[in-house]
């Protein structure tokens, strides 16, 4: 079963929606389950994240990790960002059953794309950012006792 944060979310999606000329924006996807993420940032000049909306085309859960993960980083400034982990995710919506994990996974990787392709745009590094993956495999997954 699914939190009732996951339901909120799943079901009043925060964000939902894409930014024209956004500062970065990420795509990664799972092709094992066929969740797509793409995440959208808009960036001020003191590196702040003024706004950020998401597309997904996946699972409730995908949705709601989508619309969480918007969330926690709205505000924040990119390094703050980088701090959003799939586990924020995860505690952030009461948890997900264990097959949902990867969902939180799309959502940590899609916001590392979005500040990724922010950098590359911008010629600046951001400390503990890597280039992304663009395919996230349920097999590369942790272990978790996550339960809804």
């Amino acid at each position: 079963m699914y939190s009732e944060k996951v339901m909120d979310h799943f079901t009043n999606p925060r964000n939902m929606g894409e930014i024209e000329a956004a500062s970065g924006v990420g795509t990664v996807g799972n092709a094992k389950c066929g969740d797509i993420m793409r995440i959208y940032l808009d960036i001020d000049e003191n590196h702040v994240i003024r706004d950020c909306k998401f597309k997904t085309f996946g699972c409730g859960a995908a949705v709601a990790t989508s619309s969480m993960a918007t969330e926690l980083v709205k505000g924040k400034t990119v390094e703050e960002a980088m701090a959003v982990t799939n586990q924020a995710v995860m505690e952030a919506l009461d948890g997900l059953p264990p097959v949902k994990v990867h969902c939180s996974l799309l959502a940590e990787e899609a916001i590392h794309a979005a500040l990724w392709d922010y950098a590359q745009k911008n010629g600046i590094e951001i400390k503990g950012l890597k280039e992304p993956k663009k395919d996230i495999h349920e097999d590369e997954e942790e272990e978790t006792d996550w339960q809804a």
